[in-house]
């Protein structure tokens, strides 16, 4: 059914705005009649040239905020003295009332469909619930950054913006590119980035938007050069505390893995050309292999994981799903002649070892690389760090909540979880070299392990670690 409304202006010029196929989340519209008043000439909103007037305000100062173009509050706010009360007939008006107030009525439905609309769309970007954010607050909320909406403003990150602008100016000053290019390059994106986040954000303007788009893009991508062709290279002192590995550096990778601190992929995709500059021409790279290079220190071998980079790939949502992908198991199926790895882990190392299971370090740079074969269960190695628990966590809850992949890391937890119940189990398998750790003790690793699955959903039966050929 489609909702009645049409906003006339005293100018006799009815402004209309319609539902298009890449606007499927956009306002719901309404149109509101008065009998007594003829038809009008109906224009539709021409927003083609919208991007430039955002546009033009961010090149005059890319530091103070934009000025949105078009904000539904102020819509509401400006015609709402306009719009034309609807008489309604009392047949149908059963409560006897003269009058409906259209703008309050349908337009406050309109923003509640709106609202129903948004969250049911093809979100990849969410805020966690609130139950795990309670349980582990350290490992959801970013310490040193904010990327994306959900943490911006907050006062506690505040001084990391001031790198932000920096590397921003740094960026334009070493490609000799205008402000305009990475205008015109990401303005287009605006609504496919709001898109991917789960809540509407209408706090934030068109400009204020795009201005946190560019700024953290930048940030992302010029973290990642530095990583793959050194501080010099890229035009810092060597001494610079952003990218120095005893600065704040190491804070800064956990934030990046954290899933309310993430950025379309596509955004970043999108300004890669332009803050490379021509070296980028002579280069077979993407940001998928410069992301996982990047977080090699916190995952040991995760950098060898991406295949070779084809052009036409299509690319990964965020830099938390391009490190998820690069964790995927090589099979998806584990050979076994006996039992299945969960059914054998539902036994601790303890006990498994008086019987005829035998441990065995498996050699490869995926953990999740499995195997059980001929009584021997072959285990890849796991380095345990600060920011262990923090990664896993977000990785577990993107799986639960992104519909369209599998749930690789949340078995290898589940995995590991069965097997480990004691200091005693962790200490056997790091003797193995299968588990390399640098908390305080064996116990601390057991109960990181035992402590993951809190408030997460999990079926052994649809685990990759359950189908065996």
């Amino acid at each position: 059914m489609v909702l009645p409304g049409v906003f006339f202006l005293k100018t006799r010029v009815a402004v209309a705005f319609r539902k298009s196929s890449s606007q499927r989340r956009g306002k719901l519209l309404t149109r509101i009649r008065k009998d007594s008043i003829k038809s009008e000439t109906i224009e539709e909103s021409d927003h083609s040239n919208r991007p430039r007037e955002v546009g033009d305000k961010l090149v005059k100062s890319t530091v103070e905020p934009l000025q949105r173009v078009v904000s539904i509050d102020k819509l509401v706010q400006v015609l709402g003295s306009c719009v034309v009360k609807q008489k309604v007939p009392e047949k149908q008006n059963p409560a006897g009332n003269e009058h409906v107030e259209s703008p309050d009525f349908v337009i406050g439905i309109c923003k509640k469909l709106d609202e129903v609309l948004h969250q049911q769309g093809g979100h990849s970007i969410f805020e966690v619930p609130s139950s795990l954010q309670k349980l582990e607050p350290d490992a959801f909320i970013p310490h040193v950054v904010s990327i994306g909406p959900y943490h911006r403003n907050e006062k506690r990150l505040q001084g990391m913006e001031k790198h932000k602008w920096r590397v921003l100016g740094h960026v334009l000053r070493r490609t000799k590119y205008p402000i305009e290019f990475y205008r015109d390059a990401i303005l287009p994106l605006e609504m496919d980035t709001r898109n991917c986040y789960d809540k509407l954000f209408k706090k934030f303007s068109s400009s204020e938007f795009v201005e946190m788009m560019l700024l953290d893009a930048c940030f992302i991508l010029e973290l990642l050069n530095v990583a793959a062709n050194g501080i010099k290279h890229c035009g810092y002192k060597l001494d610079d505390p952003l990218f120095t590995t005893r600065g704040i550096s190491p804070f800064i990778q956990r934030d990046l893995l954290m899933l309310e601190n993430q950025l379309p992929l596509f955004v970043l995709n999108r300004l890669f050309p332009l803050t490379w500059g021509q070296s980028i021409m002579d280069m077979d790279v993407s940001v998928d292999q410069l992301a996982l290079k990047f977080f090699d220190s916190v995952l040991p071998g995760i950098s060898k994981n991406l295949p070779k980079f084809k052009r036409n790939e299509r690319p990964r949502l965020h830099l938390l799903d391009v490190v998820r992908q690069a964790l995927r198991p090589s099979s998806r199926c584990v050979p076994s002649q006996y039992k299945q790895p969960f059914q054998t882990a539902m036994h601790s190392v303890t006990s498994l070892r008086g019987t005829s299971v035998v441990f065995k370090k498996k050699d490869s740079t995926k953990f999740t690389d499995i195997e059980f074969s001929k009584g021997v269960l072959y285990i890849p190695p796991l380095v345990i760090h600060d920011s262990t628990k923090s990664i896993f966590l977000n990785l577990m809850v993107f799986e639960q909540y992104y519909p369209r992949c599998s749930n690789d890391v949340t078995s290898y937890v589940s995995f590991m979880d069965g097997l480990i119940n004691s200091a005693k189990d962790v200490e056997y398998l790091y003797d193995k070299g299968i588990i390399d750790h640098g908390l305080g003790s064996n116990e601390d690793v057991a109960n990181l392990f035992n402590n993951l699955r809190k408030d997460i959903v999990f079926d052994t039966n649809d685990s990759y670690l359950a189908k065996v050929t």
